[in-house]
């Protein structure tokens, strides 16, 4: 291809990914979809350009109304998490992670976190499975006992195991909560006290859940007893991809540093404009979408626990956060349920389950699927449209119709849920393609 074919075929490309999402049911549970207005804001002209360091302390000129809205996003993310000091220049979760290994531990340290099986994230893994902790900070990294009837952290478990550790000499300096599998609270009223008894710095991991925290809803880890709290932009948080930190002010030093320099030169600023108009949706909308996730989550995972599927966290009604475990063992593997259902245009992800690596599973073809539904009810569905969805999956997994055959049914169900809801606007189409450039004049 010459460069004019491939310049068409890019484009192309991008516009039928708009289509397909268009007719698709998304279920991905780190996914949402932003507002127009947020989209108008990360293809503004904050884009192309460099504000290194904090307002008012820039390496580079220009920064007049940069510095504006990045003090108005700090601000609002101060409001809508209730805490003293706010960092938004994160480029993402991970990033934001980094910035709490680099401030408050240093290599060789041990941290207790939550395994991957059991709903860890990759950037708190140990050095073996390349994950971020201990791959780029060289983090020894520890897993909290688990309880996969009640699906969170042992308590009692937990500090034994601390005390253990403590006893042979590796007391860890930092605490984790949170994950990327987060079907509960974790018990941080029931483990701050104990963990700063040993001068344990704890951060709460909130990049799946900060929209329902946000909201009111799931628990509130500033309250509770964390001392950071770490944070996607665009999970249950609708805005654009990034990361923010919350905190308290004796904090802020250590961390603002561990950003700029430590972790990030330019850090994004249309993004940063971005995370400031999604903040503003928060407080406005946020209070009701939380709880209509949440109330979306937990009729789907009945629905489908009630057409045969193994559904996680049964005793405690499948779930309190935005998202559900489903185990498919008995269907085929989660790798292969998950393509199969991509095929019918509904898209989630496989998932290890507890259990898994013990029992020889690998993550390509592990026992689950996790589903969310923060970007369907963000579309404008309800409970009634769970039912629907739950239906859908059954005919592609369970009874194992042509994916063909219930895309198109996927597609017509559609039709009805094309705009943003809990937003000041939604005059643009939820995936409509936007476009800038007019090939005919060329």
């Amino acid at each position: 291809m010459d460069t004019n074919e491939l310049f068409d075929k890019v484009l192309g490309l991008l516009r039928k990914h708009h289509e397909w999402f268009n007719n698709s049911i998304p279920l991905i549970a780190s996914e949402n979809i932003p507002s127009p207005a947020v989209r108008e804001a990360i293809i503004s002209d904050f884009g192309n350009r460099y504000a290194e360091g904090w307002p008012g302390e820039r390496v580079y000129a220009g920064c007049t109304y940069i510095d504006q809205v990045e003090i108005i996003c700090n601000d609002l993310a101060k409001r809508v998490f209730g805490a003293e000091f706010a960092d938004c220049r994160a480029t993402s979760g991970v990033v934001a992670n980094l910035a709490i290994y680099s401030a408050f531990s240093d290599p060789g340290d041990y941290m207790i976190a939550a395994s991957i099986p059991t709903g860890g994230h990759i950037s708190h893994g140990k050095k073996e499975h390349s994950g971020t902790a201990g791959l780029v900070h060289g983090l020894n990294i520890e897993h909290y006992p688990f309880s996969k009837e009640e699906m969170t952290i042992d308590v009692d478990a937990t500090k034994k195991k601390i005390e253990e550790m403590a006893r042979s000499g590796k007391t860890p300096k930092l605490g984790m909560f949170g994950g990327s599998l987060f079907l509960f609270p974790h018990p941080v009223k029931e483990l701050a006290d104990f963990m700063h008894d040993y001068n344990i710095h704890i951060n709460y991991d909130g990049a799946h859940v900060a929209g329902l925290i946000a909201g009111g809803r799931f628990q509130d880890p500033l309250r509770e007893g964390v001392d950071t709290m770490t944070m996607s932009s665009h999970k249950t948080l609708w805005g654009p991809q990034g990361g923010i930190i919350v905190s308290y002010d004796k904090y802020a030093e250590s961390i603002k540093k561990a950003i700029f320099p430590g972790n990030t030169s330019s850090h994004h600023l249309h993004h940063v404009a971005g995370k400031a108009i999604a903040l503003t949706e928060s407080l406005e909308f946020g209070k009701e979408y939380a709880t209509q996730v949440i109330a979306n989550a937990q009729k789907l995972g009945e629905q489908l626990a009630g057409l045969g599927f193994g559904v996680l966290g049964e005793k405690r009604g499948y779930t309190e956060s935005h998202q559900i475990a489903v185990d498919v063992s008995k269907f085929g593997d989660g790798g292969t349920v998950e393509k199969d259902l991509e095929n019918a245009n509904i898209i989630l992800n496989r998932q290890l389950l507890p259990g898994d690596i013990k029992a020889g599973r690998h993550y390509m073809h592990p026992s689950g699927i996790r589903i969310g539904v923060p970007e369907v009810t963000r579309l404008g569905m309800k409970e009634d449209q769970m039912i629907d969805i739950a239906h859908f999956i059954k005919r592609v997994v369970i009874e194992k119709e042509n994916p063909t055959i219930v895309a198109k049914d996927v597609s017509n169900f559609r039709k009805e849920f094309q705009k943003v809801h809990y937003t000041f606007d939604n005059i643009t189409g939820a995936y409509e393609y936007i476009s800038l450039v007019n090939r005919s004049k060329q």
